[in-house]
């Protein structure tokens, strides 16, 4: 019931900024949760920050203080900001909507983000 559909990847130097965007449709107001993982060549998914339906962040070690997470209640976007990127963030980044009832964990497709230094 629930669709996320990803984008604002690309391509960055490092100390740059990237915005990604989560386009969410369908039974919205079911998510519990939204949240951004992402993924690195070789390694498992990681969370990088979530946001609960009360609209209360939470953020990684690793990115807090650089990453923002938001929500636009009224165009159904969910946004990660990212400031002050690393190459240690390159990875393909995830959006993920989390309900309780009815229970559902849902993905995007990814998004690739590449920082260079």
């Amino acid at each position: 019931q629930v669709q996320l559909v990803e984008s604002g990847g690309g391509l960055v130097q490092a100390g740059g900024s990237l915005r990604l965007s989560c386009a969410v449709s369908g039974s919205i107001f079911t998510i519990d949760s939204t949240a951004w993982y992402r993924q690195a060549p070789g390694k498992q998914r990681e969370l990088v920050a979530a946001i609960t339906r009360g609209g209360s962040p939470n953020y990684a070690d690793s990115v807090k203080g650089r990453f923002s997470i938001s929500r636009d209640n009224v165009k159904n976007l969910v946004y990660l900001q990212m400031n002050s990127l690393k190459p240690e963030d390159t990875a393909v980044y995830y959006c993920n909507a989390e309900s309780t009832w009815p229970p559902y964990n849902v993905w995007g497709q990814g998004t690739q983000v590449t920082v260079s230094s």
